[in-house]
């Protein structure tokens, strides 16, 4: 879940840091390319080539499916689409970047996540219609429905949020497959920062190190007066909450809220890891986001203009509307869920990550060490799966 507003409105207060934006970064410098780089574009233009020669041979004689389908897998309900033209052979996408993760040509990974990661846990996103949070707020009786993470309307009146924040408390969904896959990517020591917006605490309850996440809109781990910013007991303001009480700062007296991002607030200084991480980053992967908040969406612009991005979604976002697609851009369309599961099958990860799901719930139901074996400091799992993914934050 995600709640920030533009970067103009934000009180941004890292000056030691500069954030790369859209408007910031200049792609085209000639120093921002490196050789690996370079090395990294040929390798995908002699994989385009290697999949036009295919697609011919299937003109002349086979079926595409027969050629260019990998094993125990289907096609997708939307084809997946792959630069430079922007359409491909099925799993194009998925098999293109999965070759080069085999090859060792991809070490730094960078995930960005919104909520459509956690729909198959059972959480909605926000702005699908109907199914949608902000489809659902009519019984808080406010203005329009993002005013319900507004700072300054939650000033006037905090009622709202902390009746909802009810429903939104971690410890009544457990992660999910997609969530496992991405541990997974730590485990292989591929990931170098998964970047989030939701607020659900499943990448933490999966097992996914601190070092290794950014909770980039908060989460309710912590909690603080929204005046002074006096810390205030996480579990004392839960409690508050769910007992329908207002939390109250001992200092000023102000309201106490987790520490959430709202419309209007600062994001945590962690978030500005990112100008280091970005550059650094040879895979740039988006998953279950809209790509509508600021300045969040304009991160999947600021990594090398030869990385590749792939985007695993219910729809195109942001630069993936494109037509064509820029060079180096793949997207694979459709339930995210059933997309990671075939990206796991190419990589042949599919068994792993079943065993690693089924391993840390055991352990969780038998009061054992969730996490021998397995580096992680979670407390609660899941293996469940749904057939629902949205296009999130």
């Amino acid at each position: 879940m995600s709640k920030a507003k533009s970067s103009r409105d934000r009180r941004v207060f890292q000056p030691s840091v500069t954030r790369v934006t859209r408007s910031s970064v200049n792609l085209q410098d000639p120093q921002r390319i490196k050789p690996s780089a370079s090395c990294l574009v040929n390798d995908l233009s002699l994989m385009r080539v290697s999949e036009q020669q295919a697609s011919s041979t299937t003109r002349k004689g086979k079926s595409a499916k027969d050629c260019n389908t990998p094993q125990n897998l289907s096609p997708s309900p939307k084809s997946a689409l792959s630069s430079p033209a922007g359409g491909s052979a099925p799993h194009g996408a998925l098999a293109t970047i999965s070759r080069l993760m085999k090859l060792g040509r991809v070490r730094n990974i960078v995930v960005v996540a919104g909520a459509g990661i956690s729909t198959a846990s059972g959480i909605p996103d926000f702005r699908t219609p109907g199914t949608g949070l902000y489809a659902n707020l009519v019984k808080y009786d406010i203005p329009y429905p993002e005013a319900i993470f507004n700072i300054d309307y939650f000033s006037d009146n905090p009622h709202p949020f902390f009746s909802l924040a009810k429903e939104l408390y971690p410890g009544y969904h457990r992660p999910n497959y997609v969530h496992y896959f991405i541990r997974m990517l730590h485990q292989k020591g591929l990931l170098l920062r998964m970047y989030t917006q939701n607020i659900d605490g499943l990448e933490n309850l999966c097992g996914i190190p601190d070092d290794k996440l950014v909770e980039a809109h908060g989460s309710f781990a912590t909690a603080a007066c929204h005046l002074c910013y006096t810390p205030y007991s996480a579990e004392e303001a839960k409690q508050a909450i769910m007992n329908d009480k207002i939390p109250i700062c001992t200092f000023c007296a102000g309201a106490v809220k987790p520490n959430v991002v709202f419309f209007g607030e600062d994001l945590p200084e962690k978030y500005f890891q990112h100008a280091e991480d970005f550059p650094k980053a040879d895979l740039l992967m988006i998953l279950g986001t809209s790509l509508k908040i600021e300045p969040f969406a304009s991160l999947v612009n600021t990594v090398k203009s030869t990385v590749p991005r792939l985007l695993l979604n219910r729809d195109p976002v942001g630069p993936f509307e494109r037509r064509p697609l820029k060079r180096g851009d793949y997207m694979e369309l459709g339930d995210l869920v059933d997309s990671v599961q075939k990206f796991a099958d190419i990589l042949g990860w599919h068994s792993e990550i079943q065993h690693l799901m089924n391993c840390h719930e055991n352990a969780l139901f038998c009061n054992t060490d969730p996490n021998s074996g397995e580096n992680s400091d979670s407390s609660e799992t899941d293996s469940r799966i749904s057939d629902s993914s949205g296009p999130s934050n």
